[in-house]
């Protein structure tokens, strides 16, 4: 469960149809007990450059969820990671079960 751009895209826009309905009172986000997410799509990104990636902007997707209004919760079991581990910290709290575990594994990959 890697976050690429089509991920992050369906994320965000079920986060605002969530947001528009008064009738939600909160925004849970979760993944499965083996991980949260698994972090970015390395393999998405790989052929790109540098300019490629910030030109597609393929961050935008987090601008999004932090405009949600709604309070997120991420509820977290296995791993987050990378991408994953920032998408927990953008939601407003972390409910962390005994086997979550965070990290940013990316910095070993000079990303």
């Amino acid at each position: 469960n890697a976050l690429n751009s089509q991920v992050m895209v369906e994320v965000t826009t079920a986060a605002a149809e969530f947001d528009a309905d008064p009738g939600i009172g909160a925004i849970v986000i979760t993944g499965n007990a083996k991980a949260f997410a698994a972090g970015a799509d390395i393999k998405e990104m790989a052929t790109l450059s540098f300019s490629e990636v910030f030109d597609a902007d393929f961050f935008a997707a987090w601008g999004k969820l932090a405009a949600v209004r709604t309070p997120t919760i991420a509820a977290v079991a296995g791993y987050a990671l990378g991408g994953g581990c920032e998408l927990a910290m953008m939601c407003d709290l972390i409910i962390a079960a005994d086997t979550a575990k965070f990290g940013q594994p990316e910095i070993k990959l000079g990303v």
